[in-house]
C-alpha cells in the first residue's frame, strides 16, 4: 500500500501563493532600512581614469558611497577573479562601479546619477571566436594568477581560455577514415536572460556583537555564508542567511552577487540595515546571465546511420568573469554526445572570457545549448542516410553495456531506457516519419524530434541534511536547507517523508523559509538534485525517527523492539495489531496509566553526502561527475508559412524516464514549464549588443518572452526505470523539460524551410535571411 508515492498532492507552498500571503524578500517592512543603488559601467571594456563622487556626497540623505578602491576582495565559486565593484578596469557594460547608500530610494537614485566616471576605452571581444583570435585583447591579463577555489579549473596563460576539458575515447581519427558518411557543421548561439518574475534583491545588517544577517532571494544561502565568511574573515557562525520564498530562479539566483554588495553597504554605515534592489533593466544588464555557445561538430557513421566517431569543440562564452562557467564547460564535455553510443570520441570544451555580462547556471546547466548542436547534427545525418530521424536515434540509443563520454559503463539504473522513451513519444506526438505535410499553398506542417540526457556536476562531497520534529497531534515538521522557488522540491520531500512514515502527506508540515542557523545545510537548490540528495537525508531522518518510535513502543507495549511496527499514525505489535498507541500519545514519550514516564521525545535527524563521484582526468576526461542520468525524447510540431517565414507551434511532446512517478501532476507541470521555457528561448530570446559591446535596450519592452496564447499544446508522458540508489527510484527531472525543445524546434523548421538552421533564436527574420543567403550562394 502506498501512502503518498504516486499520488498527486497539493504543493506545500500553494495556498500562501494563490492567496497572496507569500512573502518574498522585497515584501518585508522597509521602515528604518537604508536604501542602496548601483552605478554600472557604460563601456564593455575600459580603464577607469577618474571617479568623482563629490556632487553625489552632497545629496541630502546620502550616508555612504563605495567604489572599487574600498573593496579589494575578490570573489567566485571556482576562481577568485571577480571584484564586488570594478577595480581600475571594467570588463562588461553593466559591471557595478559604485554603490550609494542613502536614507531612501530617491536620494540614492539621485546620488547615483551625479557620480562622474571618466573611462579610457580598451579593445573588447564579444564572442569566443573573437576572444581566441591571435590578436585578441586579453580580458584578464593573468587569468592563471587568480586563486583557485576548486582545483579542477584549468586557465591557460596568455589566452582568454578560463578552463578547458578534454574527452578522449577510442581512436577517432583512424575511425573517420573508415566511415561511409561524414557530416560537419558550425553553430553559434547567443547569451540570454533568466528573466525570473522576481528581480534579484538582498538585505544586510551587522549587529553590535558582529552578527551578520543577510536576507536574500538566493538559491544557495550556504554559499552566501561561505563566500562572505572567507572573503571578510568572519567566522561562519556569526553569519545568518535567511531566504523566504523566491519568485523564480532557474539557476540565476545561485550565484553570490547582490548579497556581497549589501554586506559592504551595511558595513559602510556602521552595520545599519540596508536593502539593495536593482530594477529589471539593471538586473538584465548587470546580473549573471545565460551562456552563449559556439560549437563545431563532426560525425562519422556507416551507410546505415550507425555512429562510429565524433569530433567536437565547444566554446562557451562565460563573459567577463567565470562564476560557475568552467563547470558548465565540464558538464558539456561529460555529456557531449547526447544519449548516443559512440565508441570513438574527441571533444574539447573551452570556457572563454569575453566582454559580455558574465554567465552563470541556467535551467539545464548548458545542456539546452549543446543539445541544440548535437541534435541538429543527428537530423543532418538522418538526411544524408535517407532515414527517419526518430529511427536513427533508436538505432544509436545508449543502452546497458554502452559507455558514456567519460567512460562510465551504462546500466538500466544509471541511464534509464531511451528506446522506450522514443517509442512512446512516437505515439504521443503522432510522429509521421519527419515528412512535410502540405496544408495549403505555401503552408506546411513539420515535426522535429530531439533526445535529451543530463547528469549533474556537484562537488564530489556535496551534502544535505534534514530534521524532523513531532507536533502534539502526531503530525510532523520537516526542516531542510532546500529553497522553495517554484520547483516543488519541498513538496516532494514531504511526500517522501510521508511514504516512509506511512502517514498521509497532509500530516507533514514543511518549514518553507530557509535560515542557515536553523536548517541543516543543503549544498544548493540547483541541478535538480533535491529529491536525490535531500531525499536521502529525509529518508535517513525518517529511519532515525522510526527507530525511536519503536523503542518507545517496545517499552510502552511490553514487546521486543523487533515486534514493533509503525504505520498509519500508530505504533503497534506485529503479532497483536489491535494493541496500539497513536502517534500523539507516544511521540513525546509515553505516560502509562499509573503515571510512569516511558521513552523519550522522538527527534529525527539525517544527513547525506554524495559518494562515488570523481573529477575528470585532465587528459582523457575519464570520471563520474553525477550520481545518475535522466534521459528522454521530445517532439515539436509547427505550421510554417513558406512565403512570410512565420510559423506557429502546434504541439510539443515529451517522454522522460523519471525512474518513478512519485507526484504525477506536479511532475507533469514541472516538465511542461521547462518545455515552455525551451519554446520561448528557442523562438525569440537573445541579448543583442551595439557595435561598442553595450546591451541594446535590456528591458521587457524589447526582450520578448512567450506570452499566454502563444503556447503550443504540451503533452507529457513518462517511462519508469528506477534509479536504485535514489529514494523510491525517482530520477532528477525538474530542469529537463527545456533541454531538447530548442533542438526539436530547429529540426522542425529546418525540415519546413529546407535549410539547415544552426542558430538561435529561430525568428522569422533570421530564418528568412538564412534562406536568402543560401539562395544567393547557390546562384
Amino acid at each position: 500500500m502506498n501512502f503518498a508515492i504516486g499520488k498527486s498532492i497539493e504543493r506545500k507552498d500553494a495556498w500562501d501563493k494563490v492567496t497572496g500571503k507569500a512573502e518574498y524578500t522585497e515584501d518585508f517592512p522597509v521602515t528604518g532600512i537604508l536604501s542602496a543603488r548601483l552605478l554600472t559601467s557604460t563601456c564593455a571594456h575600459a580603464s577607469i581614469k577618474r571617479i568623482d563622487i563629490s556632487k553625489a556626497l552632497a545629496v541630502r540623505g546620502v550616508r555612504s558611497i563605495l567604489t572599487g578602491a574600498q573593496c579589494p576582495e575578490m570573489f567566485g565559486p571556482l576562481t577568485l577573479d571577480r571584484p564586488a565593484l570594478a577595480q581600475d578596469v571594467v570588463r562588461y557594460a553593466g559591471e557595478p562601479v559604485a554603490l550609494v547608500v542613502a536614507q531612501d530610494e530617491p536620494s540614492a537614485e539621485m546620488a547615483i546619477r551625479l557620480i562622474e566616471v571618466e573611462y579610457t576605452p580598451l579593445p573588447f571581444v564579444l564572442t569566443p571566436s573573437e576572444a581566441l583570435a591571435d590578436s585578441a585583447v586579453l580580458v584578464h591579463n593573468q587569468p592563471n594568477g587568480y586563486k583557485k577555489v576548486m582545483t579542477d579549473v584549468y586557465p591557460e596563460a596568455g589566452t582568454n581560455v578560463a578552463s578547458r576539458y578534454k574527452i578522449r575515447k577510442g581512436d577517432t581519427q583512424q575511425t573517420f577514415t573508415r566511415c561511409d558518411i561524414i557530416v560537419q557543421h558550425r553553430f553559434c548561439l547567443p547569451p540570454s536572460d533568466h528573466l525570473a518574475m522576481e528581480v534579484r534583491t538582498a538585505r544586510a545588517e551587522i549587529s553590535s556583537d558582529g552578527t551578520v544577517t543577510i536576507t536574500s532571494a538566493s538559491q544557495s544561502p550556504y554559499a552566501v555564508r561561505k563566500q562572505i565568511s572567507e572573503a571578510f574573515l568572519i567566522p561562519s557562525g556569526q553569519i545568518q542567511v535567511k531566504v523566504p520564498f523566491i519568485g523564480g530562479g532557474f539557476g540565476g539566483k545561485a550565484p553570490v552577487f547582490l548579497e556581497i554588495l549589501a554586506f559592504l553597504a551595511s558595513r559602510s554605515v556602521g552595520g545599519k540595515a540596508v536593502r539593495l534592489t536593482i530594477p529589471r533593466e539593471q538586473d538584465m544588464a548587470s546580473a549573471p546571465c545565460r551562456i552563449g555557445l559556439e560549437a563545431e561538430i563532426k560525425l562519422g557513421a556507416n551507410r546505415d546511420g550507425l555512429l562510429r566517431a565524433a569530433e567536437m569543440t565547444y566554446w562557451l562564452d562565460c563573459g567577463a568573469y567565470t562564476d560557475i562557467s568552467p563547470y558548465m564547460s565540464k558538464a558539456i564535455a561529460a555529456d557531449c554526445t547526447g544519449p548516443y553510443h559512440i565508441e570513438n570520441l574527441s571533444c574539447d570544451s573551452l570556457c572563454v572570457y569575453t566582454n559580455h555580462t558574465y554567465a552563470t547556471s541556467f535551467r539545464g546547466f548548458a545542456h539546452e545549448s549543446y543539445t541544440f548542436c548535437i541534435e541538429r547534427m543527428m537530423d543532418m545525418l538522418a538526411n544524408q542516410c535517407g532515414l527517419d530521424p526518430l529511427e536513427l536515434r533508436i538505432k544509436n540509443a545508449i543502452h546497458t553495456g554502452s559507455s558514456t563520454p567519460t567512460q562510465v559503463v551504462c546500466t538500466d539504473s544509471l541511464m534509464g531506457n531511451l528506446t522506450e522513451c522514443l517509442n512512446k513519444v512516437k505515439s504521443l506526438s503522432e510522429w509521421d516519419g519527419g515528412k512535410l505535410s502540405l496544408i495549403k499553398q505555401d503552408t506546411v506542417r513539420a515535426k522535429g524530434v530531439a533526445c535529451l540526457w543530463k547528469t549533474e556536476n556537484p562537488p564530489t562531497d556535496a551534502i544535505s541534511g534534514a530534521m524532523i520534529t513531532f507536533n502534539p497531534d502526531g503530525s510532523v515538521n520537516l526542516n531542510t536547507g532546500v529553497v522553495e522557488m517554484g520547483s516543488g522540491g519541498q513538496t516532494n520531500l514531504a511526500l517522501i517523508l510521508a511514504e516512509r512514515l506511512c502517514i498521509a502527506p497532509e500530516q507533514v508540515h514543511v518549514v518553507l523559509p530557509v535560515d542557515t542557523r536553523v536548517a541543516p545545510e543543503h549544498w544548493k537548490t540547483v541541478a535538480s538534485l533535491t529529491e536525490h540528495m535531500a531525499g536521502h537525508a529525509v529518508m535517513r531522518a525518517a529511519n532515525d525517527l522510526l527507530q525511536q518510535l519503536k523503542q518507545n513502543g517496545a517499552q510502552a507495549l511490553g514487546y521486543a523492539i523487533e515486534e514493533i511496527q509503525v504505520s498509519n499514525g500508530r505504533v503497534f505489535s506485529k503479532k497483536n495489531p489491535e494493541k496500539f498507541i497513536e502517534f500523539k500519545d507516544i511521540v513525546q514519550g509515553y505516560k502509562s496509566a499509573s503515571g510512569e514516564s516511558i521513552g523519550e521525545p522522538a527527534l529525527g535527524r539525517g544527513g547525506f553526502m554524495l559518494k562515488g563521484l570523481s573529477m575528470l582526468d585532465p587528459q582523457t576526461g575519464k570520471g563520474k561527475t553525477g550520481p545518475a542520468w535522466t534521459l528522454g525524447a521530445q517532439v515539436v510540431e509547427i505550421e510554417a508559412d513558406l512565403k512570410t517565414f512565420s510559423y506557429r507551434m502546434i504541439s510539443a511532446s515529451t517522454v522522460m524516464d523519471v525512474g518513478k512517478v512519485i507526484n504525477p501532476e506536479l511532475m507533469r507541470a514541472m516538465i511542461a514549464g521547462g518545455m515552455s521555457m525551451g519554446v520561448s528561448l528557442a523562438s525569440r530570446e537573445a541579448f543583442s549588443y551595439s557595435d561598442q559591446g553595450v546591451p541594446k535596450a535590456p528591458n521587457l519592452r524589447t526582450y520578448k518572452l512567450l506570452h499566454i496564447g502563444q503556447e503550443p499544446d504540451y503533452r507529457v508522458g513518462f517511462v519508469e526505470t528506477p534509479e536504485t540508489n535514489s529514494p523510491y527510484g525517482v530520477r532528477s527531472y525538474a530542469e529537463h523539460g527545456i533541454i531538447g525543445i530548442p533542438a526539436a524546434l530547429g529540426n522542425a523548421l529546418s525540415a519546413a524551410f529546407g535549410k539547415e538552421l544552426s542558430f538561435l533564436p529561430l525568428t522569422p527574420e533570421r530564418i528568412w535571411r538564412s534562406v536568402k543567403e543560401a539562395a544567393n550562394d547557390s546562384v
